[in-house]
Parts: structure tokens; C-alpha cells; sequence
């Protein structure tokens, strides 16, 4: 149905409310000055057009990674550009690259990243997700325990099916420290079934400060330890964190300064 324009508009407006309908606000906001720049360049209605629909392209990206960025739940802050890639081990420096290109979760693979406290497996993961979403993809950062409240609450409200289906339309999840979730046998079940549910169809990225062979910390029975294993390392890249931890280092520079400080006072 055509929409009824008032007699008093001028063209200004009507072009205005016409591209808001149709959900153009770049078109909107830019129009005019972009048709002062094509008259000066001597541009075609044809590339006037052009740069309008490639400035509408741009902002409808850059809307789509905010919005993919603030629905992920990733720390602002853990980025690929806040972190030091001079302290991972080399053969995770050398796999960063690939893994931020997203090729993985074609194929449904996963990233575990194992290492003792404060070696930076959150801040690698987080890195990863972050560029994930720069290239589109949609991702969910969560701390173990909290994923496993979340599906414990589903499955007493008699709706895990439809939690599980809602985590499905994320391209990976992020499950951070999972080395610190002590499960009875319901927080382990549906522990499990999140992992079986995902597994061959869409991946994970999984931190933990336990090796595999200390996985009976997490889910108690034997069997499903080993299954849980086996389907999370079929397909999967594996990252170990065996650098120096970075708390510690920290510590030791602020001790180090205050040592100095404390001299130097002193003289």
C-alpha cells in the first residue's frame, strides 16, 4: 500500500521518510552531503548510488558487530589488541591466526585451552570470540557454573530442550573455567548433555585449569568422563597454556617497584 505523503513536505522530507521506511538511515543521513561531493567530483547517478549503498553496507555491519558484541557477554576489555602476544607459548602464537579466522566452526571443531591459574586461557578465548565477531559469527562467553545453573533451572522448569535450542543458534560457546565446576550428578548430566547436544553439529571453546585426566573432578562417573573426553577432543584444537602466570608476574613487578621505592626513601 502506498504510504500517503502530506502536500507540505518538501522533497527533502519525502526523500527522508521514504528511506527510513525502507530502513535506509544512512541513505538518510548522508544523501545530501554525499550529492554535494558527487557534483563537485562529477560523478554518474550510477556511482552516486554506489557510495550510498556502500556507506548503508558499512553501518549495517558495524550495527550488526555491536549488537553480536553485546549479546556474546565478552569482557570489553580481553581483546586481541590488549593481549600479549609475547607471552604465549609459541605453538599457540602460531595457531592464533588461523583459529581468529572463524574456519573451524564450519566444521564444528573446538578449542580447549588448558594451563594452570592466571596463564591467560580466558584472555586468549576472549580474543578469539571477539575477532569471531568481527567476522560475523555469533558468540556466547560464560563461566562454567553459571551455564550449568542456567540448564539446572531449564530442566526444573520442565524446558531444557528449549535452553538447548536457544545456546544452538550461537556459532560457538565459550565455557570458561570448568576445571572449578564440582558437580553433583544433575549439574554433571546436564553438563553432559549440553556437550553431547553441540557435538559434530556446532563447536565450543572450553578453558580449564584441569587436564583431561583429572576431568573425574568434573563429572564424577568414569563413563562420562571418558565420553565427555572423546567427544570434545574428536574434533578439536588444543591450546596449552604452559607459560608463566601472569598474576605472579605482576606481583613480582609491584614488589620489585615497591623494593625500590622503599630504598630509594631510605637513602
Amino acid at each position: 500500500m502506498k504510504t500517503p505523503i502530506s502536500p507540505e513536505k518538501s522533497q527533502h522530507d519525502v526523500l527522508n521518510l521514504y528511506m527510513r521506511a525502507l530502513r535506509l538511515p544512512a541513505f538518510a543521513n548522508h544523501h545530501e552531503e554525499v550529492a554535494l561531493q558527487a557534483e563537485k567530483a562529477g560523478w554518474s547517478f550510477g556511482q552516486y548510488l554506489r557510495h550510498l549503498c556502500e556507506l548503508e553496507m558499512d553501518e549495517r555491519g558495524q550495527r550488526k558487530t555491536t549488537r553480536l558484541r553485546k549479546q556474546s557477554g565478552l569482557p570489553s576489555e580481553k581483546t586481541l589488541a590488549t593481549l600479549d602476544l609475547g607471552r604465549l607459548p609459541a605453538p599457540v602464537r602460531r595457531q592464533l591466526p588461523t583459529l581468529c579466522e572463524g574456519g573451524h566452526l564450519g566444521r564444528a571443531e573446538n578449542i580447549l585451552a588448558f594451563g594452570l591459574p592466571g596463564r591467560g586461557k580466558t584472555h586468549l578465548l576472549c580474543a578469539i570470540g571477539h575477532e569471531l565477531i568481527n567476522r560475523g559469527y555469533t558468540v556466547l562467553f560464560i563461566a562454567a557454573f553459571r551455564l550449568v545453573q542456567q540448564l539446572l533451572v531449564a530442566k526444573r522448569d520442565l524446558r531444557l530442550e528449549k535452553e538447548l535450542k536457544k545456546l544452538d543458534k550461537f556459532d560457538t560457546v565459550i565455557v570458561d573455567d570448568i576445571g572449578y565446576v564440582q558437580q553433583d550428578r544433575e549439574e554433571m548430566e546436564v553438563l553432559f548433555t549440553f556437550l553431547a547436544e553441540r557435538y559434530e553439529r556446532k563447536g565450543v571453546m572450553i578453558s580449564s585449569n584441569l587436564v583431561f585426566s583429572q576431568w573425574d573432578q568434573i563429572f564424577k562417573n568414569p563413563m562420562t568422563t571418558a565420553s565427555a573426553i572423546d567427544r570434545l577432543i574428536h574434533h578439536s584444537t588444543i591450546l596449552e597454556m604452559n607459560n608463566r602466570s601472569i598474576r605472579e608476574e605482576e606481583a613480582n613487578k609491584r614488589n620489585d617497584k615497591h623494593i625500590v621505592n622503599t630504598t630509594e626513601n631510605s637513602q
